[in-house]
């Protein structure tokens, strides 16, 4: 049976230079994400770039991924649409390829075009038919409140929804507020916006961490530390990496993972499609600048 716990980070879709896709540094992140030690990959997530890929991309990296990784760690593929049917869909073609499980938002599109309460809970159950695990993506990009009494039914009702990942704003309260309320039903609670709240999140029941793939093995040792109840190295850990994954959120985005394995010769190219523009240059020397003395794996791996 997977545990799920640890560091699952987001894979990076890497592009060449002209703008497409870059498949044989597809397999180099995946390796590189391996050997950082993650305990599980998601893939096509939005720090994948999954809103700039194509349908016919989409299938194969979601191919290629699953064929590559050939179940060294656990993958989990996001399958996000509007559409239910879509999602129904991609969880089929994720569950025929060997995907650990999927992770989905609710149904959105754009500002104005978003699921209700009962719509959501329509379309995660239609998902679980297909008999796979879900992770239900509670985040802002998809402007739809998820509230913690319709996640509560979710967990109860669907019995493939069993995991969270909460990355709202105040991520703690909404995780201890989840995990009180869903008692057993609440197998796997994790958090995400880059580890950027962490600690908080840990203290609230956390069981893991969904980050991107720059410092997988820096960030690793603080869940490990925090399960093993050595809280205090803990703490000391996420205090040395605080500062780069602070910059990460707050200036890079996804394009900070992307930046980190260009440095290290993991991939070619940090290209990103239109309408996204290129990290400011001094934005990216400030990144590898704190990431240098923390000596990832990432800065070394394609040396």
């Amino acid at each position: 049976m997977t545990q799920y716990t640890g560091i699952w980070p987001v894979a990076p879709t890497p592009f060449n230079d002209d703008g497409t896709l870059d498949l044989d540094g597809m397999k180099r992140v995946l390796d590189c994400l391996i050997d950082q030690g993650a305990d599980g990959i998601c893939i096509l997530a939005n720090f994948s770039e999954q809103f700039l890929v194509s349908d016919a991309e989409r299938d194969v990296l979601t191919r290629l991924s699953l064929e590559h990784v050939a179940g060294r760690v656990p993958v989990i593929v996001t399958i996000s649409h509007y559409a239910t049917q879509i999602a129904v869909e991609r969880a089929r073609l994720a569950k025929s390829l060997g995907a650990e499980a999927v992770m989905m938002m609710p149904p959105y599109h754009g500002a104005t075009l978003k699921g209700t309460p009962e719509q959501t809970f329509e379309q995660f159950a239609a998902v679980g038919d297909v008999g796979i695990p879900i992770m239900v993506q509670d985040a802002p990009m998809s402007g739809v409140d998820l509230s913690v009494p319709l996640l509560v039914r979710m967990a109860k009702e669907i019995e493939m929804v069993k995991l969270f990942k909460i990355e709202c704003p105040r991520a703690a309260n909404k995780i201890r507020a989840l995990i009180e309320q869903g008692g057993e039903a609440i197998e796997a609670p994790f958090d995400g916006e880059e580890a950027i709240t962490l600690l908080a999140d840990l203290d609230a029941g956390a069981t893991g961490s969904m980050t991107s793939g720059m410092i997988v093995d820096q960030i690793k040792p603080v869940l490990t530390h925090f399960h093993a109840g050595r809280h205090e190295e803990a703490t000391a850990a996420y205090g040395r990496v605080a500062m780069a994954i602070n910059h990460e959120n707050r200036q890079c985005g996804w394009q900070s993972c992307k930046a980190a394995m260009v440095e290290g010769g993991v991939i070619k190219s940090e290209m990103c499609r239109h309408p996204v523009a290129p990290l400011h240059p001094a934005i990216r020397t400030r990144l590898i600048e704190l990431l240098k003395p923390l000596d990832p794996l990432v800065l070394s791996w394609g040396k």
